[in-house]
């Protein structure tokens, strides 16, 4: 039956009793190779269970008890709720794959419906109302619970070395956390030192991730350096390794930072390659000498990271990014985005017809720069990262009414965590504490408490922000970020009543710290779903470490590159024709480059002034009192002096000056400007008793 033909606003049946089956702990294939091939068609293959069907229905069955009818008051429903991890053991039986979702409300980023949902190997089979599932598929049920896409996180950094130690969280405890907090996938950085190729980078990333991961992951591809290999391996990773996305930085100088025509030079290979171009934006030269400020101050603890590299330094950095790519004709992806500054030039950019992008992440939506300053050291370096999160307690706020009325469009996390040992590296100099917090498993939460329970954004914007628009920005748009007949079975049963405390001693990242500390959040998921399988099951988290693929990033996205190629040809220069200029020009003869002797031109040409004569000239030094000297002329008559300026007038015609003859061969010549008296020789020592106008000793 066809997925138009189903009534989704008909009457919902009564719930009835869940089918029993066994507990969803590992899927079958769980350690079999999960990349998918990237071919033409970047849609996934569909896996095909161990065992047959037939098999299915020997599997014990579990009791359900049907959900009430009727939601009860939120005051009474509002419990604290923690996941609990148990071990996954190894099921046997293909009954796994199939789910029945009965009686939620389906909230994708356009509208909201009330319909059942089937799943069957990984993939959205049917949705709608009275639907005829095969025998064996576990029901679970969703009465006044909202059915979500699950979470894509846009900007991650799994055991990634840095500041000389490692994350302390990698792809395992990394993505088995964000799994716990609704999110299904991550798409994290390829980021080696300068000047290891792109291609073995990659490849080093891959080796660490694909035996890890509990979700899908994606990656983007960090350029630190720039040269003609740089250009060749891009077209590489975009063709054949599934890469659409380069981060190019503005920061870390000596380090990661590129200059702006490198800059301009990578953007120009992205648009050329339909890739996009991400930025870490602030100024790198500015942050260097002001933390060399900070450290002659004798400011050496974590608030003056902050201080070094202040609010203008990151909105400078955005405003000069755009306006390269511009230049470029490049979409651009502000990652990061940590101020009201950078915010609102990205605002502004977007309302003059700029493509660009704006990734806030959890931290700067859920807490402020503040705790920088707080009296314990610890907990001053757990909130140190790049840029840094704002002292001004309104930027939080703000960014999420960005975020809701679409002039930010995507959240990541930056998650990047280091433990206490690893930030006290930089104990005596901040320049030194690892730049990083968490942030992948209480992403989803924080934004539904500061955004949807605080009134500032609907639930479709919330699943616009958290996972739709990352993947119709990175081109993985319908298979990820909605719920929809052919899209992957990436769901979360979300409670929007149920609330969670935040936590170091519950959350399930390996860091020993956590920013949201203390954190009560409204909204938390019951079921996550991850290619088909409950890795979230009331409470309890079931994840298998390698569980996850890699999932391609084809480039050329339509919701990136749909204005391009109109703007391309729209603005392509173009030459005014127009008739030949066929009246008078003006001889240039004096400071001209071809009109001045070869033996007088200087070695440094102005081509507009022409020849620097700034030498040519006598100054008058001042008097003794610091005065000027009224009585000393800058006019001279030395000849070798005019003939800097002026042109010979050869007679004889046997000396062409203009064309490097000697002047000297010819006694025929004449200077320009000559006086009558010039053969007369000067008198000197003449005293004049009656100068014009009397004498001065005289009585009247």
């Amino acid at each position: 039956m066809a997925d138009d033909e189903y009534d989704f606003f008909a009457p919902q049946p009564k719930p009835v009793p869940r089918q029993k089956n066994t507990m969803f702990d590992v899927v079958p294939d769980a350690f079999s190779p999960k990349t998918i091939e990237f071919t033409g068609d970047h849609r996934r293959v569909k896996r095909v269970p161990e065992q047959s069907a037939s098999t299915a229905g020997s599997d014990d069955k579990k009791e359900e008890t049907p959900a009430s009818e009727e939601p009860k008051p939120v005051e009474e429903t509002i419990k604290q709720y923690v996941v609990t991890e148990v071990e996954a053991e190894k099921w046997e039986g293909s009954a796994q794959s199939r789910l029945f979702i009965k009686g939620g409300k389906i909230v994708n980023d356009d509208q909201s419906i009330h319909a059942d949902i089937y799943i069957e190997d990984g993939v959205i089979k049917q949705i709608g109302t009275n639907l005829v599932i095969p025998g064996g598929a576990r029901t679970i049920e969703a009465q006044g619970k909202l059915i979500i896409p699950g979470g894509i996180d846009t900007h991650t950094h799994m055991q990634l070395p840095f500041m000389g130690t490692q994350a302390a969280d990698d792809f395992y405890s990394g993505t088995k956390a964000a799994l716990a907090g609704g999110t299904t996938m991550i798409i994290d950085f390829v980021l080696d030192q300068k000047g290891v190729p792109l291609l073995e980078a990659y490849d080093k990333w891959r080796n660490w991730a694909d035996n890890k991961v509990c979700c899908d992951y994606g990656l983007h591809v960090a350029v630190t350096y720039w040269n003609d290999n740089v250009a060749k391996e891009m077209e590489v990773l975009t063709k054949e390794r599934g890469i659409n996305s380069f981060k190019m930085f503005l920061a870390y100088k000596d380090v990661f930072m590129l200059d702006d025509s490198e800059l301009y030079a990578s953007f120009k290979r992205c648009k050329e390659l339909g890739a996009l171009a991400m930025v870490h934006a602030e100024n790198g030269h500015l942050i260097a000498e002001k933390s060399l400020e900070m450290i002659e101050a004798g400011i050496s603890g974590p608030e003056a990271h902050e201080m070094c590299r202040p609010e203008e330094v990151e909105g400078e950095a955005v405003n000069r990014a755009i306006a390269v790519a511009n230049q470029a004709n490049c979409p651009l992806y502000i990652v990061k985005v940590m101020s009201k500054t950078s915010a609102q030039n990205i605002a502004d950019a977007k309302r003059k017809g700029c493509v660009v992008f704006g990734e806030p992440i959890a931290a700067s939506l859920g807490t402020d720069g503040t705790h920088q300053w707080n009296k314990c050291w610890r907990h001053a370096a757990g909130h140190v990262m790049g840029p840094p999160l704002r002292p001004d307690p309104t930027t939080p706020a703000y960014l999420m009414d960005l975020l809701a009325n679409g002039d930010l469009q995507v959240t990541g996390t930056d998650n990047c965590t280091f433990n206490a040992d690893q930030k006290a590296l930089g104990k005596d100099d901040f320049r030194k504490i690892p730049n990083g917090v968490n942030g992948v498993e209480d992403r989803m939460s924080v934004i539904w408490e500061k955004g949807v329970n605080s009134g500032k954004m609907d639930p479709c914007r919330f699943v616009a922000v958290t996972s739709t628009n990352a993947a119709k920005l990175f081109n993985i748009y319908p298979q990820k970020g909605r719920i929809a007949v052919g899209s992957d079975a990436d769901i979360v049963i979300w409670d929007p009543k149920q609330t969670r405390t935040i936590s170091a001693k519950t959350h399930h990242q390996a860091v020993d710290f956590n920013i949201f500390e203390g954190m009560v959040c409204h909204g938390v998921p019951l079921y996550v779903i991850s290619n088909g399988h409950v890795v979230v099951d009331e409470g309890q988290l079931r994840v298998t470490q390698g569980q996850g693929r890699f999932i391609p990033t084809p480039c050329n996205a339509e919701a990136v590159y749909g204005r391009i190629e109109a703007r391309e040809v729209a603005r392509k220069p173009a030459k005014v024709e127009r008739e030949v200029y066929e009246g008078p020009v003006t001889q240039v003869k004096m400071n001209s480059v071809e009109m001045t002797p070869p033996q007088h031109r200087n070695k440094t040409t102005n081509v507009v002034m022409g020849d620097d004569t700034s030498d040519q000239f006598h100054n008058r030094p001042p008097t003794r009192s610091g005065g000027r000297n009224q009585q000393d002329s800058s006019f001279s008559f030395s000849a070798d002096k005019i003939l800097r300026k002026i042109l010979l007038r050869c007679e004889g015609g046997c000396a062409d000056l203009d064309s490097g003859g000697e002047y000297e061969s010819c006694g025929n010549y004449e200077l320009y400007g000559s006086q009558v008296d010039d053969a007369v020789p000067t008198r000197h020592k003449i005293k004049v008793s009656n100068p014009p106008g009397g004498k001065a000793s005289g009585l009247w």
